[in-house]
């Protein structure tokens, strides 16, 4: 009775087209979830997010949930995730991804999932890391550790939105430090974030992992621009 009253007053929105969400729906409405565009790397081995890194960053495995297109349903979704305080959408995306990921048997001996770092500037401004309860979720699901606290990105950087890959790469070089590095040595990590578009951060992130010794990275990324 409650939650009846709540919803009238306040009614669920979907977190793509704004649509109130019927009782059984959570986050994005019926409608919306069957329009996203998954993009199913995580069942192929050269899918064009390892592809990213060849030649720059040695990947094992790596994924994207969705296709991030301009103007979409999947980039308003993202939007509301990080700049607009509905960080639940990111336990979504989480439980999602992680299911799929259990079920292609692919991430199956993964130790530790690590979210790409915001710095703290920004995280006292936005409350959160928009990737932390995504990780979370696909920890629990493959039964690892999540670890916050191994990464951390010591300065803040401008947007990288509208850089080109040579610049965007030069501003993440050196940004990223490991602080707690002991007993991470021969782990396989997934290191996860929201959006690949040149590959910059992740690129830096890998890098600085593989500095632990005998580790191997995985990516997976709540969506990926082509």
């Amino acid at each position: 009775m409650f939650d009846d009253l709540a919803n009238l007053f306040y009614p669920k929105i979907c977190s793509c087209c704004n649509a109130e969400l019927a009782r059984n729906e959570n986050i994005v409405c019926t409608s919306c979830l069957y329009d996203l565009p998954l993009t199913n790397f995580h069942l192929q081995q050269d899918n064009p997010v390892k592809k990213t890194f060849y030649g720059r960053a040695p990947v094992a495995q790596a994924t994207s949930l969705l296709f991030f297109r301009k103007k979409g349903k999947v980039q308003e979704l993202i939007h509301n995730l990080k700049y607009r305080g509905h960080e639940e959408i990111g336990g979504f995306l989480g439980e999602w991804m992680g299911n799929l990921l259990l079920e292609s048997g692919n991430y199956n001996n993964i130790n530790s999932v690590i979210p790409v770092p915001v710095h703290r500037r920004k995280l006292k401004l936005r409350g959160y890391n928009q990737v932390t309860l995504f990780g979370e979720k696909i920890a629990s699901i493959l039964n690892a550790e999540f670890r916050s606290d191994v990464l951390v990105k010591k300065s803040a950087t401008e947007t990288q939105t509208l850089k080109s890959r040579l610049s965007r790469w030069g501003n993440m070089e050196e940004i990223f430090v490991l602080e707690n590095p002991a007993g991470m040595e021969n782990k396989h990590i997934l290191l996860v974030d929201d959006i690949i578009t040149t590959g910059a951060t992740l690129e830096a992130c890998i890098n600085k992992l593989h500095t632990i010794n005998g580790v191997k990275v995985s990516l997976a990324t709540m969506a990926f621009t082509n």
